[in-house]
């Protein structure tokens, strides 16, 4: 047996289509159902090494994808800057009625804007 690497659930979403349709039917049914080589193999009417062999080669496609292209890496930072952006602006929303409530407003003014400049940055539309 091979340890699951359960990014490759999380690939999948991204690059799948450019996997043979096996290979995306294996991978599904390995980490989303979580189904057995055997299992799998029955329902895909082929050996289990063949399935295995399909696993291996499809999560191989999808991590040189990732390399390649970085597609999840990008949206996980962009995620990251949004929960940031909303965690600013929901100090600034509850800063009402403190002795500080302009100094409050204006430190997550700057995370704000500082967020927004790199998500803009890195999709290439700076000012």
């Amino acid at each position: 047996m091979f340890e699951k690497d359960f990014r490759i659930s999380y690939l999948l979403d991204f690059y799948g289509n450019i996997l043979t349709d096996k290979q995306k039917d294996a991978i599904d049914l390995y980490y989303n159902e979580d189904l057995s080589l055997a299992e799998i193999a029955e329902h895909q009417e082929i050996t289990r090494q063949g399935v295995r062999d399909a696993i291996k080669r499809g999560e191989e496609t999808l991590l040189e994808m990732e390399n390649k292209l970085g597609f999840a890496k990008k949206i996980d930072e962009y995620r990251d800057v949004l929960e940031k952006i909303l965690k600013s602006a929901n100090m600034v929303r509850q800063a009402k009625g403190n002795m500080n409530y302009y100094k409050i407003i204006e430190e997550n003014i700057v995370i704000i804007a500082e967020a927004a400049n790199n998500l803009l940055n890195d999709s290439g539309k700076s000012d």
